[in-house]
């Protein structure tokens, strides 16, 4: 029987150069889209999908990120006295929203080392990985589809998205065959990394939503520095491959690059769209512009 994934582990560490200058001072993942910073999404997708215990992997000036999920005394009195009860209770809903620990990458050595680094804090049990420049809107979440392909297939999961021509060259590809009982399903037998269009082993990218098997650590641990010197997280996967089945998933719902500036447009665009209170408005001044 397999184990239950309780554990989500947040890479966070990278220091979001595409948003400079905003992000000399804020990390990327505090960036507002709509009301909330990037990272917020991907914890509540986290908790809705049964995560228990967050684990933060930060960098030197990401405290905020912890702030964040914290209870902030300051805030919450003056809200109080000032009788703004939906705004106290807003900011008490983010604070108990979740467990959270965190752990540094006290170096920038690729998104496998960053997974590593929380190797004590996740333990000997499967756990999730979520990157939170892709926010995902899904119902239900992506992470809770991909669990239950973990809860009834065994082995680690990875979220893909159907990319076609020549933009697959920015993303890890599947090699291997789709299921022949779930069409979403696909039997990985390997990988590569960024392939030239003509190279692609398939259209199934790999996108950032992992569910992993604790061997995932030990492999790790042995993996050479690859493509800029840095320990991939695809490497160990490969590695893994010849010990454990892994699966892709073609998800349902919709991604957002909230790490890239035109994604970032694109994601303020429609979850605004989706927010009742202004929705309308909103609309209709889109509609008002001469585009």
């Amino acid at each position: 029987m397999n184990q239950k994934v309780r554990k989500a582990v947040f890479p966070a560490a990278g220091l979001g150069t595409r948003f400079l200058p905003a992000t000399k001072s804020i990390p990327k993942e505090m960036l507002a889209l709509v009301d909330k910073p990037i990272i917020q999404y991907g914890v509540e997708e986290a908790i809705a999908s049964g995560i228990e215990h967050i684990v933060f992997v930060t960098g030197r000036g990401k405290g905020v990120m912890e702030d964040h999920f914290d209870i902030s005394f300051e805030l919450d009195a003056m809200l109080e006295k000032r009788g703004k009860k939906e705004l106290l209770a807003l900011s008490r809903g983010v604070a108990n929203m979740a467990r959270i620990s965190s752990v540094r990458q006290k170096e920038p050595l690729g998104l496998g080392h960053a997974v590593l680094c929380a190797r004590d804090l996740v333990g000997d049990e499967p756990f999730a990985v979520i990157l939170p420049d892709d926010v995902i809107d899904a119902d239900p979440p992506c992470l809770r589809q991909m669990i239950s392909v973990f809860n009834e297939h065994g082995g680690s999961v990875l979220a893909t998205q159907t990319i076609e021509g020549p933009a697959i060259s920015a993303y890890g590809v599947l090699a291997g065959s789709q299921d022949k009982d779930n069409a979403r399903i696909y039997n990985c037998t390997g990988m590569v990394e960024k392939p030239k269009l003509e190279n692609a082993p398939s259209t199934q990218a790999i996108i950032g939503r992992y569910v992993l098997t604790p061997r995932i650590f030990d492999l790790l641990e042995k993996t050479e520095p690859g493509a800029g010197g840095e320990i991939q997280l695809t490497d160990g996967i490969k590695a893994l491959l010849k010990d454990e089945k892994v699966f892709g998933y073609t998800f349902e719902g919709k991604r957002f690059d909230a790490g890239d500036k035109f994604g970032m447009l694109q994601a303020t665009v429609e979850f605004a769209l989706k927010r009742p209170e202004f929705a309308d408005k909103f609309r209709e001044y889109l509609k008002s512009l001469a585009l």
